[in-house]
């Protein structure tokens, strides 16, 4: 079966014609950089720590952030400056220590982990005959006590998000299909999920870990659904436009693939 993740979504509804170039023509001219090779490291620390509290997540961290760097294309290493590289691992050894106190914080004790990056490949059928699946990797779900399950996305960050990133209708998608197809996978009612953003702050010089929650009821579940049909019919039927707004953010812009 095909499939479509949510980042791939999202890559879609920024501009069809740069889905098509990255999904359909597997064009990739973004090998990473520092703040992935960063991302990549803490997400880690942080999976390997909530399963189980006594592991180093420090030293986690490091290895998986030296792996990731010295699996980047040379140039790319070539561009990142010795002293960032230091910056990087002095941040990330502060900030893998305060996730799960972050979660503690939060939550308080009352919570187990049901799981850490739980893959979801669930068949979409909702509104349309599609033949495609939903792809995702939840990075934690928790249960509490009244019987809720929590799912959480670790976001990493410089110092937060602003209010317009927190609303944004598309970014908060991302929770919104990743309850609906854990509840499909699980049968289990949406009712009893909630779902969360969890921001890993680089840069903060407190309050490193910040989780909010981020509702999804019938009516944003239905809205979410929608676009996504609509796009997998433009692609089905490949019909890739440009959108010309998010030309100057675009790798692509001005190179042979998009004059």
């Amino acid at each position: 079966m095909p499939h479509i993740s949510f980042s791939a979504f999202k890559n879609w509804t920024t501009c069809p014609f740069y889905y098509k170039l990255t999904y359909e023509d597997r064009i990739n001219l973004f090998n990473g950089n520092e703040y992935t090779v960063f991302g990549t490291a803490i997400h880690e620390a942080c999976e390997y720590k909530v399963q189980d509290p006594n592991v180093d997540e420090q030293k986690i961290f490091l290895e998986s952030f030296q792996k990731n760097l010295d699996s980047l294309p040379e140039d790319a290493r070539l561009k990142i400056a010795d002293k960032t590289i230091d910056d990087m691992k002095e941040q990330g050894l502060a900030l893998s220590v305060e996730a799960l106190p972050g979660l503690k914080d939060y939550f308080g004790d009352d919570f187990e982990v049901f799981s850490t990056e739980e893959q979801i490949m669930q068949p979409i059928t909702e509104h349309f005959d599609s033949k495609y699946d939903f792809k995702g990797f939840i990075d934690l779900v928790v249960k509490t006590s009244d019987g809720k399950y929590h799912i959480i996305d670790w976001k990493t960050c410089s110092w937060g998000w602003n209010l317009q990133r927190r609303s944004d209708k598309i970014t908060t998608y991302q929770l919104t299909f990743y309850k609906h197809y854990f509840c499909q996978k699980h049968n289990i009612d949406p009712s009893q999920v909630e779902t969360h953003f969890g921001l890993l702050k680089r840069t903060a010089s407190k309050d490193k870990v910040e989780l909010f929650r981020v509702t999804s009821g019938d009516k944003k579940t239905a809205n979410a659904l929608n676009i996504l049909g609509n796009a997998l019919y433009n692609i089905d039927n490949k019909k890739f436009m440009k959108n010309k707004l998010s030309c100057q953010r675009c790798e692509f812009h001005k190179t042979e693939y998009c004059p």
